[in-house]
């Protein structure tokens, strides 16, 4: 059986997505999601000249020489507007934030200054124009600040609000469903029976899923029987998530039995096995709009293919321009044998060499059952199908790992 390049099949699983439908949320609610619009400043920041510093606002032409003498006619504080004008010999009091006088050019800060009664005695000659922000020295109104495809950071949301946006058009959440199936599985807390394990591949996908932004719904674990894989299918369905990520398959094979509940459901395969370790069974298909991701049932190969596949397809339903991993370059910590007709995604842990560069040191034992190794790895190391023997010091290519 020829086996999918796994750079096929992301691109068989990006296909068909295409970022969901916009909504309009608060500030509150926008952190981490993507802009489905450009947005413009509604006002210009700051609207006028005002003072950078707690001071005095005067003619720069009068302060030409020191000590000065200028009479104090008035005071503006933050937010406020001097509704005079200065003229030759005058001062006004300013606060940081107050809209500059007319006829004030410069701003001499107090500590250069020495009050006695109605004047100001100006001790330092100040910089023509110093401590004035000008008007849109942040922005102007219609400018275009935040672009489509953004996805908002904390200081973001702080731009907006200045902008003075309380809501922002972002695209919807994908909505991702978890199905575990299998007899052998049980939840944390209970005590396995003989034959049997503890259930973790949904928290860490799960994890994952959220991380780009989606919403999770836990549909649990079901036996290894068609009607009930097929009832929780249609459980998936009616809550119109869309994604729907199994995991694991039947004791008669990888993916028979969940396969036949799918098609069952109307779905249509893209494909089913592809050419990586660890994460060779894996599925895909669609159910109608609802994309259908088949992980296998070992919960390395589960987080390896959730990284390498979901979290590219979350992205483009959350409408993130760019949607694939970022890879990096390192040296190998150790070394590699020739590699066979699959992609291997090696658990590795990162350190810096003697001369700083990154170095990736594979874990010896590579199971995909060892989820120990893989809390404990930084990154995963990549090699291509084929790749020839590589000694300890060699180029490498990474994919570090989320935390």
């Amino acid at each position: 059986m020829v086996l999918l390049p796994v750079a096929d099949a992301l691109q068989q699983v990006l296909a068909h997505a295409s970022p969901l439908p916009a909504e309009r949320v608060p500030l509150t609610e926008a952190y981490r999601r993507v802009l489905a619009e450009d947005v413009h400043a509604t006002r210009t920041q700051p609207p006028a000249d005002v003072s950078a510093m707690d001071g005095y606002a005067v003619r720069a032409e009068d302060v030409t020489s020191v000590p000065t003498d200028l009479r104090v006619i008035g005071e503006v504080a933050a937010g406020r507007r001097f509704s005079g004008q200065v003229r030759p010999g005058q001062a006004v009091r300013i606060f940081t934030g107050g809209e500059i006088p007319a006829g004030a050019d410069t701003i001499v800060v107090q500590e250069n200054t020495r009050r006695e009664g109605d004047n100001v005695i100006v001790t330092t000659v100040p910089q023509k124009g110093r401590h004035i922000r000008p008007a849109g020295l942040d922005f102007r109104e219609r400018e275009a600040l935040l672009s489509r495809g953004r996805r908002l950071s904390g200081r973001d949301l702080g731009l907006a609000a200045a902008m003075n946006h309380p809501i922002l058009p972002v695209y919807r959440r994908p909505r991702v469903a978890l199905l575990a199936t299998g007899d052998e599985l049980v939840p944390p807390g209970r005590h396995p029976g003989p034959g049997q394990i503890v259930y973790s591949n949904g928290y860490s996908v799960a994890s994952l899923a959220r991380q780009e932004g989606a919403e999770v719904t836990d549909l649990g674990i079901v036996g290894d029987t068609v009607s009930e894989t097929v009832s929780a299918i249609q459980n998936a369905r009616m809550r119109k998530v869309d994604v729907l990520v199994t995991m694991g398959g039947a004791s008669v094979g990888d993916y028979d039995l969940v396969q036949r509940a799918l098609t069952t459901e109307g779905m249509e395969l893209s494909f089913w096995k592809i050419a990586m370790r660890p994460g060779r069974p894996l599925m895909h298909g669609r159910i109608g709009a609802i994309q259908v991701l088949g992980l296998p049932g070992n919960p390395v190969s589960a987080y390896v293919c959730a990284l390498l596949f979901l979290a590219p397809l979350l992205r483009r339903l959350s409408g993130q321009p760019d949607v694939e991993n970022a890879t990096e370059h390192a040296l190998l910590g150790a070394d590699l044998p020739e590699n066979d007709e699959r992609a291997d995604y090696l658990r590795a842990r990162l350190s810096r060499s003697s001369r700083g560069a990154l170095v990736a040191t594979p874990f010896p034992l590579q199971d995909s059952s060892m989820t120990r190794v893989l809390a404990d790895a930084d990154c995963l190391l990549v090699r291509e199908p084929h790749a020839p023997k590589a000694p300890a010091g060699s180029a490498c290519v990474i994919l570090k790992l989320p935390l």
